[in-house]
C-alpha cells in the first residue's frame, strides 16, 4: 500500500516563495476550502507534477511556474511502500528531478525519463491515468472512467489488478522474438551457405574423379571442333570483306546529286509557276473584251496576237520542263542505286562484325578448354578434398543444431506471446473479477439511492438497465446521475486495490463533487460512504460549501489570496 505522508510546494502557479506544507496522513477526512482563484486546487496539480511531471489539470509545464517570481519552483512529496521511505523532489527554473528512497539517491546515471519510468512502474505500479482513476475524482479537466476510451479503461484496470507486467513481459518478448526471428533468418542463411559449400565441394570431388581420358578426349574434340568453326568464319569474313571492297569503290557521292536534285526540283517549280501564269492570261483574254482596269475595249487583233505569244511561250515552257522531269527521274534514280549498294555495304560490315564477335567467343572457349586440359594433367588430390568435405559436412550438422534451437525458441516464444495477449492470461484474470467489479458498483450505486443494474463487460463496455428492464448507457443521464456512477467506480476501484494490495493507497481527493449536480440526499449518501472507507484512507475534499460541510470533517484547510499570493491561513 502506497502511504502519502507529506506534499509542499512553492513559487507553484499562485503560491510564492515561501512553503505550503500539508500532511496528508495525520487526520481521517480533511475539508479543503477558499474561495474562487484562493489555490484550493493546487495540491492536486503539485502531486501529480512531482510523480509524473505532469499538472492534473490541463496547464503547460512553463505555466506552472508563479507569474511573478518567475522562478524557483519546486515541489515535494514524500510517502511509504511498506518499510521503504520515498521522496520525490522536482523543480523548474532550474528543472530538476530526484527520487529518493531510505534517504538515498536513486541513480541518475540513466537518462529522466527512465528514472520516472522506474518510478511509475517498480514503485507506484501507477502510470497518470491510473492515479488520477484511483486517488481522484472532480475537476473540470478530470476525465472520469467511463469517458476513457477502451485502450486506457483496459491500462487502468491492469494497473489496478497488478497485471500490467504480463504487458511488460510482452514488450521484453516482442524484443527477444524480434532477436530470435533475426537470429532465425542468419540461420537460413547460415545454412544455405554451408549447404552451398557442401555442393561446391562435392561437385569438385566428383569433377576430380572424372579426370579420364574420355573427358579428356571430349574437351580436345571440342577445340578441334571450335578451330574448324573458326578456320570456316574466317573464310566467310574474308570473303565479306572482298565484297566490301568492292562495294566501297563503286559508291559514288550522293551530296553532290542530292545539290543536283534539289536545284532540277526547283527549276521545275518554276516551270509550273510560268505555265500556270501562261494558262490564266490565256483564260483571261479568252472570256474578257474589256479591260477591267482602265474599262477600254480589247481589240480582236490585239487579242489574237497576245494569244498566239502566250501559246508559243506554253509551248516552250512545256518542253522545258519534260526535258526537267526526265533529269530528275535520271538522278532520283541515280540516288536509289547508290543506297542500295550503302544498304548492302551496311550489311556486309555488320556481317564482319559479328564473325569478329564468334571469333573473339571461340578464342576464349578454347583458351578455357586449354587450362582446364593443363589443370587435368596433373593427378587429383581427392583425399584432401574429402577431408574438406568432412570438416563441411560437420559445420553443417553444428549449424542445423544450432538453427533447431533457434526455431525450437521461437516457438516457445509463440506459445509464451498467446499466454501473455491481452486474449491469454490476463483475460482471464479480468474475466475472474468483472462480476466483482460489478458488485460493488452496483453496492456504491444503491447505497447512493440509484437503483439500476450497471454491468461491465470483459471489454468494460458498460450495460445499464433500470428496474423496469430499460437499456441506458451512461451518455444518456444526468449530470448528478453520471457522478453518482463516477463515485461508485473510484470506490470500486479502490477497494479492487485495497484487496489486490496493488495500487492501494492512503489519498483520496474529491474536487467539488459537492459543489456540482449532488443533492442533499446524495451528499449525505456520500458522507456515509465516505465514513465507511475506514482510518486507512486520508480524505482531502475541495469544497465551496464550507459553511455546509464544515462539521462533517477532522479538519479544515483554508486557502487564501494575499498580495497576489495563495496562502494556507488556517489549519484546523
Amino acid at each position: 500500500m502506497i502511504v502519502f505522508e507529506t506534499i509542499a510546494w512553492k513559487n507553484f502557479l499562485s503560491t510564492g516563495d515561501q512553503w505550503t506544507d500539508i500532511q496528508l496522513d495525520d487526520a481521517g477526512a480533511t475539508l479543503i476550502v477558499g474561495s474562487n482563484g484562493a489555490g484550493k486546487s493546487t495540491m492536486l496539480d503539485a502531486l501529480c507534477f512531482a510523480l509524473f511531471n505532469k499538472p492534473f489539470r490541463k496547464i503547460s509545464k512553463s505555466q506552472l511556474v508563479n507569474s511573478i517570481n518567475e522562478k524557483g519552483t519546486k515541489v515535494q512529496v514524500t510517502f511509504s511502500i511498506g518499510r521503504d521511505e520515498y521522496r520525490v523532489f522536482r523543480a523548474i527554473k532550474p528543472n530538476l528531478f530526484e527520487l529518493y528512497k531510505n534517504n538515498k539517491l536513486v541513480d541518475q546515471d540513466a537518462a529522466t525519463k527512465d528514472t520516472q519510468k522506474y518510478l511509475e512502474q517498480s514503485i507506484l505500479k501507477l502510470n497518470f491515468k491510473s492515479f488520477t482513476q484511483v486517488v481522484i475524482l472532480g475537476s473540470s479537466t478530470f476525465v472520469p472512467f467511463m469517458q476513457l476510451n477502451a485502450p486506457v479503461r483496459r491500462e487502468v484496470i491492469e494497473d489496478l489488478l497488478d497485471i500490467k507486467i504480463f504487458s511488460q513481459m510482452n514488450t521484453i518478448l516482442k524484443d527477444r522474438y524480434k532477436i530470435a526471428y533475426q537470429q532465425s533468418k542468419d540461420c537460413s542463411n547460415l545454412l544455405s551457405i554451408a549447404e552451398e559449400r557442401l555442393k561446391s565441394q562435392e561437385k569438385l570431388i566428383k569433377s576430380l574423379r572424372e579426370v579420364n581420358s574420355v573427358r579428356r578426349q571430349e574437351k580436345e574434340d571440342k577445340v578441334v571442333q571450335n578451330k574448324a568453326l573458326i578456320e570456316s568464319i574466317e573464310q566467310d569474313q574474308s570473303q565479306r570483306k572482298d565484297e566490301l571492297s568492292v562495294l566501297d569503290k563503286q559508291l559514288i557521292d550522293t551530296e553532290s546529286h542530292q545539290y543536283i536534285l534539289s536545284d532540277l526540283k526547283s527549276k521545275t517549280a518554276d516551270l509550273k509557276s510560268e505555265m500556270k501564269r501562261v494558262s490564266k492570261e490565256m483564260k483571261f483574254l479568252k472570256s474578257h473584251d474589256t479591260c477591267p482596269t482602265c474599262t477600254q475595249t480589247i481589240s480582236t487583233e490585239f487579242k489574237e496576237g497576245k494569244i498566239e505569244s502566250l501559246t508559243t511561250s506554253g509551248v516552250d515552257y512545256a518542253k522545258k520542263l519534260k526535258k526537267e522531269q526526265k533529269a530528275i527521274e535520271d538522278v532520283v534514280s541515280i540516288l536509289d542505286e547508290a543506297n542500295m549498294l550503302s544498304m548492302k555495304a551496311h550489311e556486309l560490315r555488320t556481317e564482319i562484325s559479328t564473325f569478329d564477335r564468334d571469333l573473339i567467343r571461340l578464342d576464349s572457349e578454347n583458351l578455357s578448354i586449354e587450362k582446364e586440359l593443363s589443370n587435368l594433367v596433373a593427378a587429383p588430390k581427392i583425399e584432401k578434398e574429402e577431408h574438406v568435405l568432412k570438416t563441411l559436412v560437420d559445420d553443417f550438422e553444428d549449424t542445423k543444431i544450432d538453427c533447431g534451437k533457434v526455431a525450437q525458441k521461437i516457438d516457445e516464444y509463440h506459445t509464451v506471446r498467446s499466454l501473455l495477449q491481452d486474449s491469454g492470461i490476463k483475460s482471464r484474470i479480468i474475466k475472474k473479477y468483472v462480476p466483482i467489479f460489478n458488485q460493488l458498483i452496483n453496492k456504491y450505486l444503491h447505497s447512493m439511492d440509484f437503483f439500476v443494474n450497471f454491468t461491465l463487460d470483459e471489454e468494460f463496455n458498460e450495460e445499464i438497465k433500470s428496474r423496469f428492464r430499460d437499456d441506458f448507457c451512461y451518455a444518456s443521464f444526468s449530470e448528478g446521475e453520471k457522478q453518482k456512477i463516477d463515485l461508485a467506480l473510484l470506490f470500486t476501484w479502490r477497494e479492487v486495490a485495497r484487496m489486490k494490495n496493488s495500487a492501494a493507497t492512503n489519498l483520496l481527493i474529491l474536487d467539488e463533487v459537492f459543489d456540482s449536480s449532488l443533492d442533499a440526499d446524495s451528499t449525505n449518501a456520500l458522507l456515509s460512504i465516505l465514513g465507511t472507507l475506514g482510518n486507512n484512507t486520508n480524505i482531502f475534499v475541495i469544497s465551496h460549501k464550507g459553511d455546509i460541510l464544515i462539521e462533517k470533517f477532522h479538519r479544515t484547510l483554508r486557502f487564501e489570496k494575499i498580495n497576489d499570493f495563495s496562502k494556507l491561513v488556517d489549519d484546523l
